[in-house]
């Protein structure tokens, strides 16, 4: 087969959009940043500020997708605005560390949390120690995970948006459960008011328990910090784009897509913090068990079966999460290799019209990738390097504007150019920040993508000899 069928509707698009954003971070990452800043409302304006920036990037996303609608998403737009070398940085690196990482990281939290119902799968359950690695059963399940699902992929887009669909709706179900039968209890008793009681007095809490106040510059920075949970559980929002060439009327139902599917996501995400401080002391949320804020607040709603339930829909949300990535992944190593950037094989499909070589070139590095770090580590690599690109992306639309005033928009950027203006500015913030506050991650973001300009002018030269 030489070209994509296109069988995904607005509804099949939204779910992707959606399902690839629910991971397991909505039910894990609270705690952490209740620990950064000290104050639920700052945590709570941590996700508002952050959901707000995923909304933003998406609406200014639209006028892309519409224009270029067609496999490759991200890749596809910043070749159009910057040519072949800030392409390939992108696709490099998406490769490397942002969606291959992602799934990495999702991968070991769905082995973290089947570990639950069995307990040999536990991350301390080590399997072989070879000295500068040690493989656990935690581990060696999250690359099963990985496998699998690359195998259902390979059967076609039509099974996969099926897996999609059912996924999502189910956590989705899930999560407004959550969301419903915890405000009914929590808001019948006096913890949300305690909570807030505290107002916007910020701290930090140290690994030692020490405590230190937050004001003024240190608190916006710690702000920036705590958002890394946040932002990484709202990435994703875009793969939509890296399969448009599979969507039904791409230039009106990809902006749809990504529109509805953020706006849902991020107000679920706020509900279900909201719900959190309502059932649980901000003492509980900062010490929730292996951070579990999402089973500590069950346990209020329904005792100790609320482990097992959590367990059950944390696995359902990181497993779909898992095949949304794994989905759309390849669609962009297509299109590199369309253009001579990727392994010449990536870009062939196979008789049920996907890239079944791209698949498996993205499986075997996630699953290098879960032997690499911990979930904290990949996350953190992951969200600078996505928001890096997210910004020069965004940026790419005042470039075209005026490079190709005439060209067909179906889509226009919402609020176009404060609203993509603000996202940059908001995105070079965080970025900033991240450089400054973490720049073991940070450094090692940037060292990767200066990589990839060594790896590009090296296999231009190669082209240039033959």
């Amino acid at each position: 087969m030489s070209n994509f069928k296109r069988s995904l509707g607005l509804w099949d698009a939204t779910m992707l959009v959606a399902g690839s954003m629910i991971g397991s971070g909505i039910f894990i990452v609270s705690a952490g940043m209740l620990r950064d800043l000290g104050s639920p409302a700052w945590m709570l304006m941590a996700w508002v500020v952050a959901g707000a920036l995923t909304v933003l990037a998406a609406l200014s996303y639209g006028e892309l997708a519409g224009m270029m609608p067609k496999a490759g998403g991200q890749f596809v737009y910043l070749q159009r605005a910057y040519g072949k070398l800030t392409a390939f940085l992108y696709g490099w690196t998406a490769f490397t560390v942002i969606t291959s990482g992602i799934i990495a990281a999702v991968a070991v939290a769905f082995a973290k949390f089947s570990a639950v119902f069995f307990p040999v799968l536990s991350p301390d359950n080590i399997l072989l120690d070879l000295g500068f690695v040690k493989v656990s059963a935690a581990q060696v399940y999250a690359v099963s995970a990985i496998l699998l699902l690359t195998l259902f992929n390979t059967r076609g887009v039509e099974s996969s948006k099926t897996f999609t669909t059912i996924f999502t709706t189910a956590k989705i179900v899930a999560v407004l459960a959550l969301i419903v039968v915890g405000l009914a209890v929590g808001l019948g008793t006096d913890v949300l008011a305690t909570n807030f009681a505290q107002g916007w007095d910020a701290f930090s809490l140290g690994n030692d328990g020490t405590i230190s106040p937050l004001t003024g510059v240190a608190l916006l920075s710690a702000l920036g910090v705590a958002m890394v949970g946040s932002l990484f559980s709202s990435d994703g929002w875009n793969s939509i784009t890296f399969i448009a060439g599979e969507v039904k009327e791409p230039q009106r139902n990809i902006p749809r897509s990504l529109a509805l599917g953020t706006f849902m996501v991020t107000a679920l995400y706020v509900l279900a913090n909201i719900t959190y401080l309502a059932l649980l002391p901000s003492n509980e949320i900062m010490h929730a068990e292996a951070d579990r804020v999402g089973t500590a607040a069950a346990k209020v709603i329904m005792g100790p079966a609320a482990v097992s339930v959590m367990a059950i829909l944390i696995m359902v949300s990181t497993f779909g999460c898992i095949n949304g990535y794994v989905l759309v992944g390849p669609r962009m190593y297509y299109a590199m290799a369309k253009e001579g950037l990727f392994f010449k094989k990536a870009g062939e499909l196979s008789s049920r019209g996907v890239p079944q070589w791209a698949l498996w070139v993205q499986c075997i590095w996630s699953c290098v990738l879960c032997f690499s770090g911990t979930y904290g580590d990949l996350l953190d690599y992951a969200t600078f390097a996505s928001l890096l690109f997210y910004i020069v992306t965004i940026a790419g639309i005042f470039i075209l504007r005026k490079r190709e005033p005439n060209t067909e928009r179906p889509y226009r950027a919402f609020g176009y150019p404060l609203v993509p203006v603000l996202y940059i500015i908001c995105a070079l913030g965080f970025c900033l920040n991240l450089l400054i506050t973490k720049p073991s991650f940070t450094v090692g973001s940037l060292v990767i993508v200066g990589l990839g300009a060594v790896v590009y002018f090296a296999t231009m030269r190669s082209k240039a000899l033959e």
